[in-house]
């Protein structure tokens, strides 16, 4: 006995085909998009890869969101406990005395590898070198926010500098949030009692907070502040 298919199943059968045709060939493209951008990438994961591409995207959606945008700043507050009284361990173990960069600007930013925010690393080195005369930027790798940085203190170095070219200092990896193993700079970076002013905990990787020339917390910025914003760069100049 022969069986027809009815007119109308074949309609949608081929608008089934056409639609998987049309996915097959956007996927296609998407994973040709990913290598192109990765092309100098070394040893990343497909995650970070994807992340990476995705990252105008996400910065777009998140901004559009108004998510992790918060800006804060207080220019008159003085420290009770002077910053440049903190020292902390460099990525290598070496011991970094803030008292040294007296004079310049310290933007610290608290961050991870697997991040939708990592490719901030990107325009992060590009300030550093446009505004190194008078700005130090400084990488705190922490796993506080959904286990985003599960390597060691040797491979988190080794991501930095070959996938973006770091050459900024990078700390050891610690915890940034507020607890008994908070790393001390985030303790005085966020408690009011020791910066005179400021009690904002990180919300998530890539949260950056300004210091001044003398010392003196003078801005926050949230994950979602991209180093070129323009809040960023004026807080820089002035």
């Amino acid at each position: 006995m022969i069986h027809f298919v009815p007119l109308r199943d074949k309609i949608k059968m081929k608008k089934v085909k056409r639609f998987l045709v049309i996915i097959f060939i956007l996927m296609t493209i998407f994973a040709s998009y990913v290598q192109i951008i990765n092309r100098n990438s070394i040893n990343m994961t497909y995650r970070q890869k994807f992340l990476k591409a995705v990252y105008p995207a996400w910065m777009w959606w998140m901004n559009f969101k108004n998510i992790n945008t918060k800006k804060l700043s207080n220019e008159k507050a003085i420290p009770l406990i002077s910053f440049y009284a903190l020292t902390n361990k460099l990525n290598d173990g070496a011991t970094i005395d803030f008292s040294t960069f007296k004079g310049k600007k310290l933007l610290l930013v608290n961050t991870a590898s697997d991040c939708g925010y990592t490719n901030q690393y990107t325009d992060l080195e590009k300030l550093y070198q446009l505004y190194k005369k008078k700005l130090t930027i400084i990488a705190f790798p922490a796993n506080d926010f959904n286990k985003q940085e599960k390597g060691d203190d040797t491979t988190i170095a080794e991501f930095c500098k070959k996938n973006y070219m770091i050459s900024f200092p990078i700390m050891k990896k610690s915890s940034v949030v507020k607890g008994p193993v908070q790393n001390p700079v985030f303790k005085w970076l966020t408690d009011p009692t020791l910066n005179g002013w400021n009690d904002q905990q990180p919300v998530w990787n890539f949260c950056k907070y300004l210091v001044d020339e003398n010392g003196r917390l003078i801005n926050y910025f949230g994950s979602s502040v991209e180093p070129f914003s323009k809040e960023l760069i004026n807080a820089i100049n002035k």
